[in-house]
């Protein structure tokens, strides 16, 4: 249960945040873009996540995630860069995870 009021609770952070993104201009005739940050090769009108947990496009990217920043002071956040997602649980039990009332975009 306390995982589905975190995963609900992350869903509304993301909503309710202004995601950091950029924006890239496409050249006419371009049929592939390159990811900068992986160095990778996608064709026009793919998405994709890249490895820095950015949501991309050939337009631009967005950040996947919102950072918590308001949550109590026996708690820790710890960013999982596989999930790409933020993790609050309490600072001597990592069981035990915390509520999370507010967050910002990176």
């Amino acid at each position: 249960m306390k995982y589905l009021a975190l995963a609900l609770l992350f869903c509304a952070l993301a909503s309710r945040s202004d995601a950091s993104c950029y924006a890239r201009a496409l050249q006419p005739g371009m049929t592939h873009c390159q990811d900068l940050s992986d160095n990778t090769w996608h064709p026009i009108g793919s998405s994709w996540r890249n490895s820095e947990c950015f949501d991309c496009s050939c337009t631009g990217c967005c950040t996947a995630f919102s950072t918590p920043r308001l949550f109590d002071s026996d708690c820790v956040s710890v960013f999982d860069s596989v999930a790409c997602e933020f993790i609050v649980h309490k600072r001597n039990d990592p069981t035990q995870l915390c509520p999370i009332y507010g967050g910002v975009a990176k």
